[in-house]
């Protein structure tokens, strides 16, 4: 875990406050600007038996040891699959359509013995952290809203969402706001750099900005976008079955990304004959543009914008997506 330079303003407006925290914070930016490390350090400082400069967690103490090691008794990560979590900045990307997607009650409900308990040290602190948070569903977004109202002493919540306005407000309204700062270009592209990656600029453009997504795009070598470029260069001859068995293995939310970023594309290039995402598949988008019906295609951007909302919810996948890219099939002519 780490944090980032474009971080640092906000650590120290933090650390400047540590001992004076609200119950509960809510860390919500863009994804893949690092809101997950951020948070996991504060987690770690704020336990950490000697903090060091600017309030930075020593890594020697007992309680660090405790925190990298995944087993300290003040401290409880609920993610909606806790045991793939590694310090990136994204919910963890399942690899089945069946795995876990939404942080469940029972979950929320096995919090109670952790808060009825006393910190391990004299007067110390207790931290949860959620990631993603919007993957609360229904009923644990009302058992968590149960425990913000009556929040036991030196316990933190640390929220960390994409998209916060899938919360419930009054959930919301009992967080302390913290807006996650995204880098520049400039400063993302440096960073990108500083890591060694390669045509920096192509993988934080196709990332939308966001420098921690261009990174794993990079250390990938892009073959899940390539790949997924090459199954929707097929347009009308693509096969929806098959093609949502191989996207549905990265995730529902990458493959639905995948999907929004290519149909930009293709309707920019129907416009205006610009390409943003995928420059490597121009001659494809300019050849589909061809036989596109543009009504039919800005009505699958809405669709596809309606299905992204719903990506974390535990529904059929590899059905939905089947859905998607059959009507994907259809908006061009034969």
């Amino acid at each position: 875990m780490e944090t980032y330079p474009w971080q640092e303003d906000l650590w120290q407006r933090l650390a400047l406050t540590r001992n004076r925290l609200p119950h509960a914070l809510l860390l919500h930016g863009r994804q893949g600007i690092g809101k997950l490390d951020f948070a996991l350090a504060l987690a770690k400082s704020l336990l950490c038996q000697s903090p060091i400069t600017a309030s930075h967690a020593c890594g020697a103490c007992d309680s660090c040891n405790w925190f990298s090691q995944r087993n300290h008794p003040d401290y409880r990560l609920l993610t909606p699959e806790q045991d793939s979590v590694n310090g990136e900045d994204e919910a963890p990307v399942p690899v089945k359509s069946t795995k876990k997607s939404q942080i469940s009650i029972a979950q929320i409900r096995e919090l109670g013995s952790f808060l009825g308990l006393s910190s391990h040290r004299d007067k110390g602190r207790r931290i949860v952290l959620m990631q993603p948070a919007e993957a609360l569903n229904g009923a644990s977004a009302n058992a968590l809203l149960k425990m913000l109202e009556e929040p036991p002493a030196d316990v933190i919540f640390m929220l960390v969402s994409n998209q916060p306005q899938r919360l419930l407000p009054t959930i919301i309204s009992r967080c302390q706001k913290i807006d996650m700062p995204s880098p520049d270009k400039a400063s993302a592209l440096h960073w990108l750099q500083q890591k060694g990656v390669q045509n920096a600029d192509d993988f934080l453009s196709y990332a939308s900005g966001a420098p921690l997504s261009a990174l794993k795009d990079a250390e990938e070598g892009g073959m899940k976008r390539e790949d997924a470029g090459k199954i929707l260069a097929r347009g009308a001859q693509l096969d929806p079955f098959a093609a949502a068995t191989l996207m549905v293995s990265t995730g529902m939310e990458a493959a639905l990304g995948f999907l929004q970023k290519w149909i930009y594309d293709l309707i920019a290039c129907c416009l205006a004959n610009e390409i943003r995402y995928h420059a490597r598949h121009a001659s494809a988008l300019q050849a589909l543009s061809k036989s596109v019906d543009l009504a039919l295609l800005l009505g699958f951007q809405r669709k596809l914008d309606e299905a992204r909302k719903s990506a974390t919810h535990p529904l059929n996948h590899e059905l939905q997506l089947e859905s998607l890219l059959l009507q994907y099939t259809q908006v061009f002519s034969r």
